[in-house]
């Protein structure tokens, strides 16, 4: 089923001021995640803004933008007016990218529209991964997800959850067994006949105590599919510092041992790594390295046992180049 990315971008932000159009390697931040999206399976990638610099600066590099109301309390209000305004199918498929994304990996959004499309009783798809770190465990700033048997989700939220008693009794500064909690990743799909019912709903008493809007969702007894994304989605950039954070990646994967080149190294032992963006490398078993197929996306996770060599795949643990 063919599906829409809209990326939403406002100009205005409390700790970024015109975050969407700082400058990235030479780009606008918002190329990049345009670009990103341009190499998913999507048939259409739209940018969404209430602001006029913002769609200059789209048009400017060759990317579809619309303007939209300046009265919008979130990103999927913004959607729906898309939706609307482009007359889409009920059915239809909405990728929500974010606009301060610009290392989000194209086979995630594939990933996400996939998923919605094989579950027909779900409105929404988003993805999560492993938190492997007790830091991560307890930060309100990193939103936790609980599935059940069939990966729909139970509940969000900015506490630890589950929550461990006997574990965190006998210790509570040791994160217990790996693989029993999971961060939610940002990344939606939405079919348009669930945003139209959305923004016709009331916020959800836990939506504003937890200030997270897919909890409206939940709470008028729409089924949300959350599937473990199948390559690293780097965070956006919220601050000053996750900017110069990704600045320093952009830069570095220019680097002879981390570009996108033939004989790039596979490195870093028994960590799991994403394959870049690059098309033509596709998932490789333990231990091996990946093969190489046309027209095959790219991100896709693969265990790497040892250092390898992969014609024209360059590979990143985490966001960031692996090295030997």
């Amino acid at each position: 089923m063919p599906f829409t990315v809209v990326i939403p971008a406002r100009f205005g932000s409390t700790r970024l001021p015109g975050k969407p159009l700082l400058d990235l390697e030479g780009k606008p931040m918002l190329q990049h995640v345009w670009e990103q999206a341009r190499q998913s399976d999507a048939e259409r990638v739209l940018i969404a803004t209430d602001d006029q610099r913002i769609r200059e600066a789209a048009r400017s590099f060759g990317a579809e933008a619309m303007m939209t109301s300046d009265q919008h309390p979130s990103g999927t209000d913004r959607l729906q007016e898309v939706a609307q305004a482009l007359k889409l199918d009920a059915r239809a498929i909405i990728v929500n990218v974010q606009g301060d994304e610009p290392l989000i990996p194209p086979a995630v959004i594939n990933q996400v529209a996939e998923n919605l499309k094989r579950n027909a009783s779900a409105g929404i798809a988003t993805l999560c991964e492993k938190i492997e770190h007790l830091s991560d465990l307890t930060s309100a700033n990193v939103v936790k997800v609980v599935r059940d048997a069939n990966d729909l989700a139970l509940y969000f939220s900015r506490a630890p959850i589950p929550w461990p008693r006997d574990a965190f009794t006998d210790n509570p500064k040791q994160l217990p067994a790996a693989g029993l909690w999971f961060r939610h990743i940002g990344v939606y799909a939405y079919r348009v006949d669930l945003l139209h019912s959305y923004v016709s709903w009331p916020p959800a008493p836990q939506e504003l105590l937890e200030k997270l809007e897919q909890l409206r969702a939940l709470h008028y007894g729409t089924k949300i599919h959350v599937a473990e994304a199948l390559a690293a989605v780097p965070g956006g950039v919220d601050t000053q510092a996750d900017l110069d954070h990704v600045r320093a990646l952009l830069a570095e994967s220019g680097s002879p041992d981390a570009r996108d080149a033939a004989g790039s190294t596979v490195c870093v032992s028994g960590q799991y790594l994403s394959v870049s963006h690059r098309p033509g490398c596709v998932r490789g078993d333990a231990g091996q390295a990946p093969t190489a197929r046309p027209g095959s996306g790219g991100f896709l996770w693969y265990r790497a046992l040892a250092c390898r060599r992969a014609a024209g795949c360059a590979f990143r643990a985490r966001g960031r180049p692996a090295r030997c």
